[in-house]
């Protein structure tokens, strides 16, 4: 059995390293285009900003949680220091940070605007990858350019129909 492959993950961060032309607080970061997405919810009694939910939620799953109790548990064990770069406020009444629990998570997810999510989410790396022109550039992430090209030696690449 052939050893698991590095994580494609480093490779495809390092593409949005260098942004030619802009200095880094010029551009908005993931948490300032989360905030664009609106809240549905009613705000009484709101603890919970969507963008800390909804950036907590992005960590447990790039962090590999598939599941919303997955998810609700990464949130429940996750390092102060994500959670203090996440904005998550501390708890008046305890030294805590006051954590969104996973009922939370699954109402805020089932009621959001998935288009407006969609938005924000696709605009962050599109900021990041905009030329000194102006003009977007292709940022690869499929799994063909993260691996390289075929080395000579593994006969990967001898047909030549195969893409």
């Amino acid at each position: 059995m052939p050893a698991d492959a590095p994580s494609p993950i480093p490779p495809v961060f390092d593409q949005f390293r260098e942004h030619p032309g802009a200095v880094p607080e010029e551009i908005p970061g993931l948490l300032e285009r989360l905030a664009e997405v609106p809240d549905p919810r009613d705000p009484r009694g709101v603890r919970h900003t969507p963008v800390v939910v909804l950036a907590l939620t992005a960590c447990a799953v790039l962090a590999g949680e598939t599941s919303l109790p997955a998810v609700g548990e990464w949130i429940a064990d996750a390092p102060q220091s994500v959670l203090e770069r996440l904005g998550v406020q501390p708890d008046p009444l305890s030294p805590e940070r006051c954590l969104p629990a996973e009922a939370t998570v699954r109402r805020l997810l089932g009621r959001i605007d998935g288009d407006a999510l969609d938005r924000a989410v696709g605009r962050w790396p599109a900021d990041r990858r905009a030329g000194v022109d102006g003009q977007l550039r292709a940022v690869a992430v499929d799994g063909k350019t993260l691996r390289g090209p075929p080395s000579a030696a593994s006969g990967a690449g001898d047909d030549p129909a195969r893409p």
